[in-house]
């Protein structure tokens, strides 16, 4: 007996043709989609495939529908926030699976954040500075949970100063993936401290603008975490 394919349902066709007509281009970001009765005269589809279909859209952040008089669907604009959200599903499964492991992540890490630091000693605003700043944590006082957010925040707002939406699109799911509990658990004894310690170092070579030192400072903070972590 041959297999059979099933057939998508009608919904999904109609995104998936409309999601082509994003990512080719042909459909520019601000540009307002068809009408949904045209839609469905165009697809021979009902209106309530065509509202499933653009929720779908919706969801994946490709459109953004609003009501109203001049409302309707309308290409978004893309936001490296928001597609890294995607990307952040992904890199969990896979980190969850056996294909993908903590010094990947790293050697990923080592791979962008490195030079994302010189950049950023080149590029940064005082509004990055900022942002940095606001990362800081004391690692005498905070608990952990705060210094983990801390920590991936304050890596955030060092890509961000790249000011190059590209650097935040790759790394932002990475902050995403905790260490786990066996890893957290063997951390050394002033672990945190050192961290603190590099993200001031770091900052002052940004603040500075600095990019070769802040790129060594970068580099020598990776790689006490891969140590730290992989022992």
């Amino acid at each position: 007996m041959t297999g059979s394919t099933v057939r998508p349902p009608a919904y999904q066709l109609l995104a998936d043709e409309l999601r082509d007509e994003i990512t080719s281009g042909r459909l520019r970001p601000g540009v307002r989609l068809p009408p949904e009765p045209e839609l469905c005269v165009r697809s021979g589809v009902s209106r309530s495939t065509v509202r499933e279909a653009l929720r779908l859209l919706a969801s994946q952040h490709l459109i953004v529908t609003t009501r109203g008089v001049t409302g309707g669907s309308f290409v978004a604009h893309p936001d490296a926030e928001q597609l890294s959200e995607a990307l952040s599903t992904g890199l969990t499964l896979l980190t969850n699976s056996a294909e993908v492991g903590l010094a990947d992540l790293l050697e990923l890490r080592h791979a962008v954040e490195i030079p994302a630091a010189g950049l950023a000693a080149q590029r940064r605003t005082d509004a990055h500075l900022v942002e940095m700043r606001g990362a800081m944590f004391d690692p005498d006082l905070d608990e952990l949970g705060t210094m983990l957010s801390a920590h991936a925040a304050f890596h955030a707002a060092v890509v961000s100063a790249t000011c190059n939406p590209l650097f935040e699109l790759v790394t932002r799911p990475l902050y995403h993936v905790t260490y786990g509990e066996e890893v957290v658990e063997a951390l050394p004894d002033g672990y945190w401290t050192r961290i603190d310690a590099d993200h001031r170092e770091l900052l002052t070579c940004i603040r500075n603008r600095d990019a070769a030192a802040a790129m060594d400072v970068g580099r020598r903070h990776l790689e006490y975490i891969t140590g730290a972590t992989q022992r």
